[in-house]
């Protein structure tokens, strides 16, 4: 599936999500998420994708009285869009651009499972660990590891960075054969 695919099954979900919020805050959360995705896509390959799941019965029309039409995710979509192939999930690893990629986080004990489920989901996508917390990767990662974070519900925890140049460089550059 598309990136661009799996970004609309996501913001199709993330109404989903305002269904269930609970506070206020997890509402708006829902909302800054969806709305910042949406900005970020293209109409007209938007147009083209939504077609496209139509057809692969990821998402269905509901017509309202008032004459517009509202997409909703299917039971097929709505697994799609939760899983989002999370098992089997990759990053590309073409044409490194020089720049290094950093994760760090400082999660709090009572949430450990989740602090060590990212750990373990970073560390399978190769990512190397500076400290205990600070991880780095050459690569583009930040759509995944923005759903990562999400997954997780951590957010609030975790920052990424993009980096020209760290202080180790030789060595990381051994690390991931960039030399």
């Amino acid at each position: 599936m598309k990136p661009l695919s799996q970004k609309i099954l996501l913001i199709l979900l993330s109404g989903l999500a305002l269904s269930f919020a609970y506070t206020s805050r997890q509402y708006w959360r829902a909302v800054k998420i969806a709305g910042k995705e949406w900005k970020n896509i293209n109409k007209k390959e938007v147009q083209d994708e939504i077609r496209k799941l139509y057809q692969s019965k990821l998402v269905k029309k509901k017509e309202n009285l008032d004459g517009s039409i509202t997409m909703v995710l299917t039971d097929k979509g709505k697994l799609k869009a939760l899983t989002y192939k999370f098992d089997e999930m990759k990053i590309e690893k073409k044409d490194w651009d020089g720049k290094w990629r950093l994760l760090i986080f400082d999660i709090p004990e009572k949430i450990r499972q989740g602090r060590n489920s990212l750990r373990e989901k970073i560390k399978q996508l190769g990512f190397y660990e500076l400290q205990k917390s600070a991880f780095i990767f050459p690569y583009n990662c930040k759509d995944e590891i923005d759903f990562i974070i999400e997954f997780y519900r951590l957010r609030k925890y975790a920052r990424f960075a993009v980096l020209e140049s760290i202080d180790n460089e030789k060595h990381l550059k051994q690390i991931f054969s960039l030399l």
